[in-house]
């Protein structure tokens, strides 16, 4: 009688632990989605509420921007904008890969109703980009103004 071992060898199985980044940052992008809608419902709360969902917006429109760099090689320009990961660029450089379904279904507007802002490379760190509230005035400077590169507080 031959005993047969079932079990599979080591080197037929691939081990697959762990989550890819893109994995990671789609999970983050999605917290912080519900995050914002329920900041959104509650945005009757004062200016720290309003703070609080711009914060959250540029987490998201940060998620959407690393899986645009993650398929594209590159972050947007300045010219291209947000509205890069809305609809496919058209200007050099175009990514190289662009998903079916864009990385947001639109950019959202900031608590005060001003659009985001978008810079490439960033004010405080050339490096990256940057996204920007410009508060409850809408114009650049002041204390206002909220940032992607602001440090965590």
């Amino acid at each position: 009688m031959k005993i047969v071992n079932l079990s599979a060898s080591p080197h037929s199985r691939r081990s697959s632990s762990g989550f890819t980044l893109l994995e990671m940052v789609m999970v983050m992008a999605i917290i912080a989605v519900l995050a914002g809608g329920v900041i959104g419902l509650l945005g009757n709360f004062g200016e720290g509420a309003k703070i609080q969902r711009a914060e959250t917006d540029i987490k998201t429109i940060d998620a959407a921007l690393m899986n645009y760099n993650t398929l594209a090689g590159r972050y947007p320009t300045t010219e291209q904008g947000l509205e890069a990961l809305v609809t496919k660029p058209t200007t050099a450089p175009k990514p190289r890969r662009y998903p079916s379904k864009p990385f947001l279904k639109a950019i959202p507007m900031d608590p005060w109703g001003n659009p985001y802002a978008y810079k490439m490379p960033g004010s405080q760190d050339p490096t990256t980009y940057e996204v920007l509230s410009y508060g409850a005035d809408g114009q650049p400077g002041g204390d206002d103004d909220i940032s992607s590169q602001d440090p965590v507080q």
